[in-house]
């Protein structure tokens, strides 16, 4: 069944304006997001307390996006992403104040769930269903590619920033100069707000509950949501702990910065071939690729000697396999289910993203306590690379019937 869908502010913005805003969001929001795990070394150490609290509070916040990122897509969907971004900017700052004042593991679990409501209003979840209604169909993949490069340039800016203001004025008042940063965020807010609509002239109709409905039904959705599990424990793991295994071989913090430097640098290329992709292979594919690739990766740190070019340089690989998931497994959901209740139903699949995040971080913190050693989380990371490379093999790539049949009947 359809309509015709009445004009929306949104709508009406050219396609230039609605990625660079939404890009700029994005970009400030995952930069700070990315630069977290610089203040475990510093917290830990000044508040006395063993690694495993601040990886759980970073856990925590992974947690608490991927729940928020279902219902910021929710109102996302119906009234716009405006208001998502200005309520996720402010729980941002919010939690970095916590953070800031923090004395024990408490505090720290509180910022922790204070900055991951933030970022299920402000990352690329709740904006990838204002970009993809904001592009046609031919340009889908590659609008959204454009967040998850933003996204990388967050970091590269975030990470020397963040870097070069703990290294001058000390990691508490470091995050008091994030905040104001964060702030920037709100203004931009404005550009995309209203309610969106479908972008065509005619939307699809179907409710909340059909989504959840076809979508828990549908094969190939439930395996690219328990593949994407994958990506949160490896991309959460690596960004929080890399600092901690360069510090115990004995190498500068420096290298440290300077390799999520690089992870975020090489995430543009790598995101932009991924979003690029979709014209010469099939989106499953390309996620079987991805994920066979940082195997590598963990091979390397476990097998070769760490040095600052080892390290550095494997960074750089497993950069251009960061955030290319993104681009690939959203377009997926709007090849399956439209544009209508997009943004929800990648809340969903980020649900996972994030559960693997929780999973990751909590995990390493413990084994680390208990060991001393990264080594297990290599390995444990190894063989969840090889079950995701296998799992989306068999995902079929095309609507569903009901999207089918709206897509060919007369406007």
């Amino acid at each position: 069944m359809q309509k015709v869908a009445p004009p929306a502010p949104a709508a009406t913005r050219p396609l230039w304006v609605v990625i660079l805003c939404a890009g700029l969001i994005v970009g400030i929001a995952m930069g700070i997001r990315q630069v977290m795990g610089l203040y475990l070394t510093p917290m830990t150490k000044d508040l006395g307390i063993g690694r495993e609290p601040f990886s759980t509070a970073m856990a925590m916040a992974n947690l608490v996006w991927g729940l928020g990122a279902v219902f910021a897509g929710i109102v996302a969907d119906r009234y716009g992403a405006g208001r998502v971004v200005v309520g996720g900017t402010v729980a941002t700052m919010a939690g970095m104040y916590m953070m800031y004042a923090a004395q024990s593991g408490f505090d720290l679990l509180m910022s922790g769930v204070l900055l991951g409501i933030g970022v299920s209003g402000t990352g690329v979840t709740s904006l990838v269903g204002a970009v993809a209604r904001a592009a046609p169909p031919d340009k889908r993949t590659s609008a959204i590619a454009s967040l998850g490069m933003a996204s990388g340039i967050g970091g590269f800016v975030a990470f020397p920033y963040t870097h070069l203001l703990m290294e001058f004025y000390g990691w508490q008042a470091s995050l008091l100069m994030l905040l104001a940063t964060t702030a920037l965020v709100l203004p931009l807010a404005w550009t995309l707000a209203g309610k969106p609509n479908a972008g065509s002239g005619m939307v699809d109709t179907q409710s909340l509950g059909g989504a959840f409905v076809e979508a828990f039904t549908h094969p190939s959705y439930l395996l690219l949501t328990i593949g994407f599990f994958v990506c949160g424990f490896h991309v959460a793991f690596y960004s929080v702990h890399l600092p901690g295994f360069v510090a115990d071989h004995g190498l500068d913090a420096s290298v440290g910065v300077i390799a999520l430097t690089m992870v975020g640098l090489a995430n543009l290329v790598g995101t932009y071939i991924a979003g690029q992709s979709g014209r010469f292979i099939e989106k499953r594919r390309g996620l079987s690729l991805i994920y066979f690739g940082r195997c590598f990766v963990f091979l390397g740190l476990l097998f070769l000697p760490i040095t600052p070019a080892v390290v550095i340089g494997l960074s750089i690989l497993l950069g251009l396999l960061w955030l290319s998931t993104v681009p690939l497994t959203s377009g997926l959901v709007a090849v399956f289910f439209g544009t209508r209740w997009m943004t929800m139903l990648f809340g969903v699949v980020f649900l996972s993203h994030q559960l693997g995040s929780f999973s990751g971080l909590w995990l390493a913190g413990y084994l680390y306590d208990a060991t001393k050693s990264y080594d297990m989380m290599w390995w444990v990371s190894i063989a969840l690379g090889l079950f995701a490379a296998a799992i989306h093999w068999p995902i079929k790539e095309r609507p569903v019937a009901r999207l089918e049949l709206l897509e060919a009947k007369p406007a």
